[in-house]
């Protein structure tokens, strides 16, 4: 390897990129979980492996908190709710070995940056099939250092993590004419998410409309679309009605006036009103003009002249731009990676007619100059509040949290987090979550109740809340009012029906049925009046 290394300064500097961007990231990302910027999905993924691992399989009480029945009826979370009810992730049964030997949050950190890595090398041998080492390499460092791929990355664990290594599997076996090989992957990517089948019914689109592989390409589409219909419309509803109820509608619920809509509702509503699907499709269009931008700014805007770029990721870029919900164009999240690979793909085929362009010196510093933009987008972005410690949330007022601040703020709470029993029911917010979550009983605040595994509602045994960071960040991330916390902590102390039994750096741990410890409760109180006071001056 290391001869060969040594004679491909293409492959070397593919390399020497991966390994950067694995030890950068890893180290971002733990870094991140550990001074508790983590949040909410971090803790839902890592209880439903613990979970998996301790024979509930795909069972989560945090997942439960979203569904229907608790968001639209208002009904209590249950531990026994099913992930699948939600989304279908069956490929997640290959990493659950990998966690039960390492049953920890680390442990979907390290994965989920491992897989981006290898995608990252894979990319690289796709490129290779068209183009020389270095030009291959240049595009690998532009994967890497795109925003739409690092910014979902440095987040929580998320579903998607392993489609952009698993797309770019199934075109390097298109490519290679490897069938057997390009099912077996096509098959896995499936497995990830019941919504990534849209980026491999791209794909098979691309098979056919340019002629290459027509048959294989007619034969993909049919399994996708077949695959995605089959697990929406019969599989997931017997976990729960969230699909029609909530995951539909909410993100594309302007196509119907119905309450309620499956899959084929939503296709045929679409299908049957053109004029509306073209308002939709370009209502906002600078954002959606941007997002495209921040995808191929790495690539120097070059896949947008591709027409391979338009086929492999035209049907994942159409499923983003039609929906209603907020984040659907969000960078910092993970449904921007199923884009990326026909992205890069688009480029690699552009550059497969045109390589003697790179060896013009003012389009490789233009090149270079892309892809340190793109880096200055992703930390200047700050998503997901990853560089937290070095870019301020609010200049005026200032709003900035330095390490040690953060550090000493743990040190100080860590103790109140070690006092709640292992198997213990708590509810928690939701940057103390994760570091919660190796439990059958949890839920986010204010949430208080739950349905047990003998199908019993019950309230939570212990509550913990960090209003410090509320404190902090309040008038930057516009976040609920103290207030909100205060009324509620006397809601449920004023009744006894918790009794405060820690307090320190602006944490509260709250007990059930327990009188209140004078000292935590004067430390809170004292807490409480500096807080109003500072409020009350606007901060």
């Amino acid at each position: 390897m290391l001869p060969k290394l040594h004679n491909n300064p293409g492959l070397r500097l593919a390399s020497g990129a991966a390994l950067t961007f694995f030890i950068i990231c890893s180290i971002l990302n733990l870094h991140r979980y550990w001074s508790y910027y983590a949040s909410f999905d971090q803790g839902l993924f890592n209880q439903l492996f613990w979970n998996s691992v301790h024979g509930n399989f795909f069972e989560s009480s945090l997942s439960s908190t979203l569904s229907t029945n608790v968001v639209h009826a208002q009904k209590a979370p249950e531990v026994f709710y099913s992930h699948f009810g939600q989304h279908f992730n069956p490929i997640f049964v290959l990493w659950m070995p990998i966690y039960a030997v390492f049953p920890c949050n680390e442990t979907l950190i390290i994965l989920q940056v491992l897989f981006v890595t290898i995608a990252g090398l894979v990319l690289y041998a796709l490129a290779r099939h068209y183009l020389q080492p270095m030009l291959a390499a240049m595009i690998t460092v532009s994967f890497y250092c795109t925003t739409t791929v690092n910014a979902p990355i440095l987040a929580n664990f998320h579903d998607i993590s392993a489609a952009p290594l698993l797309l770019f599997a199934v075109l390097l076996a298109m490519e290679k004419q490897k069938w057997r090989l390009f099912f077996i992957c096509a098959i896995l990517l499936l497995a990830v998410r019941q919504d990534v089948g849209i980026s491999l019914f791209s794909i098979g689109f691309y098979m056919l409309v340019s002629r290459r592989f027509p048959r294989m390409g007619l034969v993909i589409c049919f399994l996708s679309i077949g695959y995605i219909l089959l697990v929406t419309q019969y599989i997931m509803p017997q976990f729960s009605a969230d699909v029609a109820r909530r995951m539909t509608i909410e993100r594309f619920g302007q196509f119907t006036t119905n309450a309620e809509a499956s899959t084929v509702d939503i296709i045929l509503a679409i299908l049957t009103n053109p004029m509306r699907l073209l308002g939709e499709l370009f209502r906002g269009f600078p954002s959606k003009l941007g997002y495209i931008v921040v995808h191929s700014l790495a690539l120097g805007i070059i896949p947008a002249l591709s027409s391979a770029t338009w086929a492999t990721a035209g049907f994942p870029l159409l499923y983003l731009f039609l929906q209603r919900a907020s984040n659907a164009l969000k960078i910092s999240i993970r449904y921007a990676m199923p884009v990326v690979p026909g992205i890069f793909y688009g480029a690699i085929i552009w550059w497969s007619t045109r390589q003697n362009l790179y060896k013009q010196a003012k389009i490789r510093r233009l090149w270079k100059t892309c892809i340190i933009l793109s880096l200055i987008v992703s930390i200047l972005g700050n998503q997901n509040s990853v560089f937290y410690f070095l870019i301020p949330d609010s200049i005026s007022p200032l709003v900035y949290i330095s390490i040690p601040e953060q550090w000493n703020h743990i040190h100080q709470f860590q103790p109140l987090l070690k006092q709640i029993p292992a198997n213990a029911s708590v509810s928690a917010t939701t940057e103390l979550i994760p570091k919660l979550s190796n439990r059958r009983e949890i839920v986010r605040l204010s949430e208080l109740r739950l349905i047990n595994d003998a199908r019993q509602t019950i309230t939570v045994e212990y509550i913990i809340a960090d209003i410090w960071r509320r404190q902090k960040y309040q008038i930057a991330k516009k976040r609920p009012l103290l207030e909100d916390f205060f009324q509620f902590i006397d809601e449920v102390t004023n009744n006894q029906q918790y009794g405060i039994i820690g307090f320190a750096s602006g944490v509260i741990l709250l007990k059930k049925s327990t009188i209140s410890n004078p000292q935590a409760t004067s430390a809170w109180l004292n807490f409480r009046k500096k807080s109003e006071v500072v409020s009350g001056n606007g901060l």
